[in-house]
């Protein structure tokens, strides 16, 4: 039978300096440069827009625990014999459990993230904070330590989980290693010593019911979480590589745990331990699931970088040619253009540099911004920048002209009114209390934050600041919970967050720094232009490419995008 770090009663205590050993030493130090770079490359462009929604900190986290665990096995060959019995015991029952757990919650936040967009696709379910502090919408009874976990966002609700299930495997393995009388043979349950010379003694504690637990929770993740992973996202479709990693994650990881019993209690893998270790199968797991959490990023982002610099030098080459005043005829073609693009009639080629321009963008918000939204929400996880420039539109198309009033009270009135839609949007989009906050630049952020924060935290509340020695301590007073939570129905949070809205007006003073944009109406003119040349570099070169793939597509209706909107609807 085979032992883990391939230690045999044959075995010498020393270094093993073999050809084998030694190529596994050099395929270490390559393999961890590699990943090193990746990460470093990942860290670097942390900011980019493939990589906001992902929260790259708990993955790189994941990844450099299961990368040191890793690093073990690559050694063993050259140093098995030499370490202590019990050390890779520890390392496999702490490194390898953790890192897994938290590659779960970073990898499971693609489904959360996929969900909540979903409700992009239905403007009216959008939902706005509970205001910090108000209990008025709380059931009885809600302040207990359940109902306050509840509460919690989805990523402190993931850290509690994993963080109590990493403790309870240090405890377990702590615990496999009080009972076994193998790493101590004055104390245990009697019956699990091992007996023989040094050598055959480390053999046997390479092997046995105690190393289990440390593999668990692989097995548990390969087999049962990532399959069900797996079905959730079947319908998924995302432009951000997240699904391919997580399928290709989940395929690469099925083998590890049975190959890894095969090799320990198979007498005829010895021949094969003798080159490779029985942990090389979970390693070889491992492998896989930093290519797909490392280099498929890294590859990600070099090509949103690469389009968007070819989508930036379409745009220059189309207005250098308007430089000298617009051209009637390349506009009405352009618009043509966009036209037979939205209604799938005429293949589009995504290199028409009159379709990488800014007025075929807001062509399309003009006349038909519902499939641009539903492309942002459903594949590119960034429907708020589309509900935000069509929240706008819509509240400036609503706003009545203030020449039409005499009565300066019916002027105050109205004024107030504007004030509180233009407020009513500033919560929803731009600031803390928003589930995906824009991307703002920090000028423009300063600018609605300096009409906006104060009137929004007297409606809604201070953020609770975070107890540094209990960061998870919330008060009571948390934000309205999510619609993926167990606390309520989505319905009847929709109805709350409704009542909200209809109800909780700020009637203080407005700001003079809204009044002096145009009695308000143009107090979001800087954020939309800042969002529009986002979409415009981002989502919209997507967006056009995706368009005119599926419209070359046979039996598609609306270029592919009604059975998907039609499935996300599906959620309501």
């Amino acid at each position: 039978m085979g032992s883990e770090l391939g230690v045999d009663p044959n075995s010498k205590e020393e270094l093993n300096l073999s050809p084998v050993s030694i190529w596994w030493v050099c395929w270490t130090g390559i393999w961890t440069a590699v990943v090193a770079l990746g990460m470093a490359y990942l860290i670097f462009h942390r900011n980019s827009t493939p990589l906001r929604l992902r929260g790259i900190g708990l993955s790189l986290s994941a990844v450099v625990l299961l990368h040191l665990y890793w690093i073990t096995v690559q050694l063993g060959l050259l140093v098995g014999s030499t370490i202590p019995g019990n050390a890779e015991f520890w390392i496999m029952g702490t490194l390898l459990p953790c890192g897994i757990a938290l590659f779960h919650a970073s990898n499971s936040r693609f489904i959360h993230v996929a969900n909540l967009q979903k409700r992009y696709t239905r403007p009216n379910s959008r939902l706005v904070g509970l205001p910090y502090g108000n209990t008025a919408f709380e059931p009885k009874g809600s302040r207990g330590l359940i109902d306050r976990f509840r509460r919690l966002d989805y990523t402190a609700k993931s850290l509690i989980t994993v963080g109590f299930a990493m403790l309870f495997q240090i405890f377990l393995t702590a615990l496999m290693y009080i009972v076994s009388r193998k790493w101590h043979s004055s104390w245990g349950i009697p019956g699990t010593e091992v007996h023989g010379t040094a050598l055959e003694q480390k053999a046997e504690m390479g092997r046995g019911w105690e190393w289990w637990p440390g593999v668990f929770w692989q097995f548990f993740w390969s087999w049962i979480v990532a399959p069900v992973v797996l079905w959730k996202s079947r319908d998924i479709h995302d432009t951000q590589g997240w699904r391919v990693q997580t399928i290709g994650c989940a395929a690469a990881s099925l083998h590890a745990t049975p190959l890894w019993l095969i090799a320990l209690y198979v007498p005829a893998m010895e021949a094969v331990n003798k080159y490779w270790l029985p942990p090389q199968w979970i390693c070889l797991s491992i492998i896989f699931i930093q290519i797909f959490t490392v280099l498929l990023p890294c590859w990600e982002v070099f090509r949103y970088q690469s389009l968007r610099q070819e989508t930036l030098d379409l745009i220059a080459d189309w207005e250098s040619k308007q430089k000298d005043g617009p051209d009637i005829k390349s506009l009405k073609s352009a618009t043509a253009t966009v036209e037979s693009m939205m209604s799938g009639s005429v293949k589009t080629d995504s290199s028409d540099e009159s379709v990488m321009t800014m007025p075929a963008l807001e062509y399309v918000l003009d006349r038909d911004p519902a499939s641009l939204q539903n492309f942002s929400a459903l594949h590119d996880f960034s429907g708020e920048n589309i509900a935000f420039l069509t929240s706008v539109a819509q509240w400036k198309g609503s706003l009545q002209d203030p020449s039409d009033l005499d009565d300066e009270e019916d002027i105050k009135e109205m004024l107030q009114e504007r004030f509180n839609s233009a407020l009513s949007i500033y919560v929803e989009f731009v600031s803390a209390h928003a589930e995906f906050p824009i991307n703002l630049c920090f000028q423009d952020l300063a600018k609605l934050e300096n009409v906006f924060e104060v009137p929004a935290r007297i409606i809604y509340g201070d953020e609770p600041e975070l107890n540094q020695i209990a960061p998870f301590d919330m008060p009571s007073f948390s934000r309205l919970p999510s619609a993926m939570s167990s606390h309520g129905s989505e319905k009847e949070i929709r109805v709350t967050a409704s009542v909200l809205r209809d109800r909780v007006w700020y009637w203080g003073e407005v700001p003079e720094d809204f009044v002096s944009c145009g009695l308000g109406a143009n107090v979001f003119d800087d954020a939309v232009k800042a969002v529009k040349y986002l979409v415009l570099t981002n989502t919209w070169p997507r967006f056009v490419r995706s368009r005119s793939t599926t419209c070359r597509l046979p039996f598609t209706t609306g270029c592919g995008f009604d059975v998907e909107l039609a499935r996300a609807q599906q959620v309501r």
